[in-house]
């Protein structure tokens, strides 16, 4: 949680006012995992969930309910109608999080994507659904950690001094 918040801060530059929005989402994308808010047992719906009914920002529960490509993870596990219920807002915050997901280790360190994808797939072995979901969903990870770069790298090349704008 603390190294996907960490990578979060350094995608402020490219989330601008959202910044702390992205923060907070990355805290919380995983607290559906706490053993006293599993419902359906898949995280992002059981963290959205709770987050709704403490009154969050409806911007972050639907933020955690959709990371890491959950929609479709979400259809393997036959909770589509489920999820359905938190819009997906296809965006660059929402690929900011990804990005964020997708390029820390479990124990918080910086890894490349293609890293911790293999690091999933392990974790899981090959008859799990996760890496099925995993190995499905690689194509549209990636893409969404690839233009989180490229976002971040147009911001580095426009303040080449690494100023605030307006600095």
């Amino acid at each position: 949680m603390q190294g996907v918040a960490r990578q979060a801060r350094t995608l402020a530059p490219i989330a601008g006012s959202d910044a702390e929005l992205l923060e907070a989402a990355a805290i919380l994308h995983d607290i559906g995992y706490a053993p006293d808010l599993v419902d359906t047992g898949f995280h992002p719906i059981d963290g959205a969930t709770y987050l709704a009914k403490v009154d969050a920002p409806e911007r972050l529960v639907h933020l955690v309910a959709h990371h890491s490509y959950a929609v479709y993870e979400a259809e393997l596990r036959g909770l589509t109608e489920e999820l359905a219920d938190f819009h997906d807002e296809r965006g660059s915050i929402r690929d900011a999080l990804w990005y964020c997901d997708l390029t820390t280790s479990p124990d918080g360190e910086t890894v490349d994507a293609e890293d911790r994808i293999a690091e999933i797939k392990r974790r899981y072995g090959p008859d799990h659904l996760v890496t099925r979901f995993i190995i499905g969903a690689t194509p549209e990870l990636l893409a969404a950690v690839e233009r989180t770069k490229g976002r971040l790298s147009a911001v580095s090349a426009a303040n080449p001094n690494g100023r605030p704008q307006g600095a």
